[in-house]
């Protein structure tokens, strides 16, 4: 089979499309054939040389698939050859085929085809178990999402409002803040132009967000606390702004708040079974009503990789940048 690969790290450049061994699905897993990938900020950093598969996952870079079962390893029962499927990996979506634990598989929603179910397993599972999951959202609380037409940040205002909350969204520009408005969002901060903090408080009667989730990190920190309403969850998902900042401990304490920070790739099985389990039950349904869809902003063929990254980081697009197998 054909993956991109990284041979020295570098800008987009270093993907490269060659010949490598097909994989064997081992105990527990399935063997899928992709038809799509998608294009995530870890796989940048992989790419890069910065993030690195974790022991025994696939050294390919992509983190979510869509295509079809091609074999079932030892022990895996409920599915069958040709099944339509989507996946979250810990890599190797990049590739003609992949192996994947059996409990990170998902059927594709109805109504959706498989090219673009690509675009759900990462940015869904994100969602759900951060929003819901951890910081536990509930319906009438305010989420402020960073990145608001990001694939995660698309996904988030979709599923905060299927459940009855209220989003605010930072965005660069009136273009990227119209496309969140048309998913929902109630509350547009253009992060170029305004102060997040000052926009969230004047929308809110000076309350706050309930839920904050992060992208940036470091850069956002200070300002995220002074954000957070009494009792709110600020949940870190990403460093885009750097990694060390200075936390004021007696802030939190004054609104009695709390800050977590996962990252998915790294979870466990049985941690990541437990979510994609939960996107089977809350998350599915309605993608299947049409309540939450993928937001898909272009796709590429997988030999061109390079370009696909080199869109991701300009920024110049809204939702989920897919790269689409040569047999799909």
């Amino acid at each position: 089979m054909h993956a991109i690969t990284i041979p020295e790290p570098g800008g987009p450049e270093a993907l490269v499309w060659a010949e490598v061994p097909d994989p064997v699905p081992g105990e527990g897993e399935v063997l899928v054939e992709v038809a799509a990938s998608a294009v995530n900020r870890a796989d940048l950093l992989q790419r890069q040389g910065f993030y690195n598969p974790p022991p025994g996952a696939s050294p390919y870079p992509g983190l979510e698939c869509s295509g079809r079962v091609a074999a079932l390893g030892p022990g895996v029962s409920g599915w069958t050859v040709g099944d339509e499927v989507c996946a979250l990996l810990a890599g190797g979506g990049y590739a003609e085929k992949v192996a994947v634990p059996v409990g990170q598989l998902l059927p594709v929603p109805d109504g959706l085809d498989l090219v673009t179910a690509a675009a759900l397993p990462e940015v869904a599972a994100t969602v759900w178990s951060n929003v819901f999951m951890v910081a536990h959202l509930r319906p009438g609380e305010t989420l402020l999402v960073h990145g608001g037409a990001s694939g995660i940040g698309t996904m988030a205002v979709q599923l905060a409002k299927a459940v009855g909350a209220r989003v605010a969204v930072t965005a660069g520009g009136p273009e990227k803040l119209a496309r969140c408005a048309e998913l929902g969002a109630d509350i547009l901060i253009d992060y170029r132009e305004q102060d997040f903090v000052e926009e969230l408080h004047r929308a809110t009667d000076g309350a706050g967000a309930d839920v904050i989730l992060d992208i940036m990190g470091a850069k956002y920190l200070e300002r995220n606390v002074k954000a957070l309403a009494v009792n709110g969850r600020l949940a870190v998902i990403g460093l885009q702004g750097g990694r060390k900042a200075e936390l004021d401990l007696g802030a939190l304490l004054d609104k009695r708040a709390a800050v977590t920070a996962t990252s998915l790739r790294k979870r466990p099985l049985e941690e990541k079974t437990a979510i994609i389990a939960a996107l089977r039950e809350h998350v599915w349904p309605l993608i299947a009503a049409g309540t939450v869809r993928p937001v898909v902003d272009r796709s590429y063929p997988m030999t061109e990789a390079a370009e696909a990254h080199r869109t991701l980081e300009s920024s110049s697009h809204v939702g989920k940048v897919l790269l689409v197998t040569p047999a799909a």
